[in-house]
Formats: C-alpha cells, structure tokens, sequence
C-alpha cells in the first residue's frame, strides 16, 4: 500500500496511492501521529473523490511530525570520505517539522550559507507507538519508508560540534512523495538509493552498506525516547556528496537535485 499528505486546492487530504490517483481517505487530512498504520489500513476510502497525481501537489510527507530524527555517519565509505571514525553506536541529531518541504517543492537556498550539499536518504516513518521495543520486533513499529534528502548547510553544520543549526534549516528538506508500506517494498536491506545533481548520478549505494539498519535504528532510539505514529528517521546517506569532493560539488539556484530508492519512489527538486 502506498499513501500520501497532499493539497488538492487550498483543502489538504491524505490518500492512497492506487494507479495514476490519489483516493482520500474519509475523515483524514494528513499522515501524522493520528494516522498508525492500522488506522490506514482500515480508513474508509472515498473512491468516488479519487484525484489525478497531476491534480495534487505533495505535502511534505508527515506534514507534523512530533519527532524528526537523523542519522549521521551510516555508510562506511561517507564515514572514510568525511575524515571520521566508523561509530560504534548511532549517530543522532534532529531536525525541526518546519524543515520540512514536499517531494517536489524548490529548495530555497539560504543567503547566509554558501556550502550547500545534499544528502539522499532512505527515509523510515513509524506506525505504531514503540518504546524499548526489541531489535527482533522493530519493524512491526514501523510504518514504511520514503525518500528524503538531508539538505546540509556544511559552513552551519562547522560552526560548533553539534551539528544543529546546519541540518534544521527551515524549509529545506525534502521528503516523500509516499509512504510505501513494508509487505510492498520488501527487504530494507536490499534497496539502491541514487542521487543525480544536474542529471549526473553523484551517490549510488545499497542499503545493506548500512553500519546500523533499520531494526537497530529502531530500537535504539526507543530505549531513550517514546517513538510516536508518523516520527521520521533519515537512516543516513552513503559517499559521494558534494562537500567532500575535490573541488566541491555544491547546490546554487537553478541545480536540480533528485533522490530516487528502488521500489520506494523519487524526489525531485529545483534549487532557488
């Protein structure tokens, strides 16, 4: 199953994703902490409202997520290419609901940053409230996944040794445009995730190159926090992003990023 926030006009509705249409879902305006997974699966469907996917513009995936959490340093090779130490626990940090953008909206480059770069990710959203849940049963916590691109502002994220103010950045973050569910995507540890920056392909990887996947990502952040319906958890991002190249491929106006994972979906965005 596959599902999406999306504006039809000025109205907002969730809906799912069959064909070429988005079909709302009666009684629901948007994938977030009221929507768990078995809420989805059971939402009565308004199939005499379906839309075309050209008659909609995506939402940001979750709209209002209560909790966006990311992961630094998750690829042996974008550990080695960042001059770092392979970790031996996660790397976390966060970023704020209003960084969030839609899978196709531009991405507004600051003008107090000149070192922009991109980040693609596999993107997990949760579905049902998990806390010190095991790593043998995360992924019945989970939802299922999406794309995401972790817009880095690298002169921000340098400023301190928390990386906060680089990686929170307003309206910069793109993530969806779905969320497909496990039982379709298959083997999370099997999938290819591809950057292409101006129609070249700069980051090609699979998930199986994660240090830590998506069940242990899981439960290690329900030790110390309650993780809710519709909490997004950008796995991390393998090498080959700008920053690190020499020289450096960096994102200005008029670059158009796209990050794509197999069997998952694509974002496309136009830097401005």
């Amino acid at each position: 199953m596959r599902f999406a926030s999306v504006m039809h006009g000025e109205t907002p509705l969730a809906v799912a994703i069959e064909g070429d249409h988005g079909v709302p879902l009666v009684g629901i305006s948007e994938l977030g902490v009221d929507t768990p997974l078995s809420v989805l699966k059971a939402a009565s469907l308004d199939r005499a409202g379906a839309l075309p996917l050209d008659a909609i513009r995506h939402r940001p995936l979750v709209p209002n997520p209560r909790k966006v959490i990311c992961v630094g340093l998750n690829y042996v090779e974008h550990v080695h290419e960042s001059g770092r130490d392979v970790p031996d626990y996660p790397v976390f940090f966060t970023k704020f609901a209003n960084s969030l953008i839609g899978a196709f909206d531009d991405i507004v480059c600051p003008p107090e940053s000149e070192t922009i770069d991109y980040e693609g990710e596999l993107t997990v959203v949760i579905g049902e409230r998990a806390r010190r849940v095991s790593r043998a049963d995360a992924l019945d916590y989970v939802a299922g996944v999406t794309v995401g691109n972790d817009v880095s502002m690298r002169d921000y994220q340098n400023k301190s040794h928390q990386w906060l103010q680089g990686k929170a950045w307003e309206a910069a973050t793109p993530i969806g445009p779905q969320l497909v569910t496990l039982d379709e995507v298959g083997d999370l540890s099997a999938l290819t995730l591809r950057t292409t920056v101006n129609g070249s392909v700069e980051q090609e990887a699979s998930t199986s190159l994660m240090i830590f996947d998506v069940p242990t990502l899981v439960s290690t952040l329900s030790e110390f926090t309650t993780l809710e319906p519709g909490d997004l958890i950008l796995t991390g991002t393998p090498s080959g992003v700008g920053f690190r190249r020499e020289p450096p491929l960096l994102l200005g106006a008029g670059d158009v990023v796209i990050v794509e994972v197999d069997g998952v979906g694509r974002i496309e965005n136009t830097c401005v």
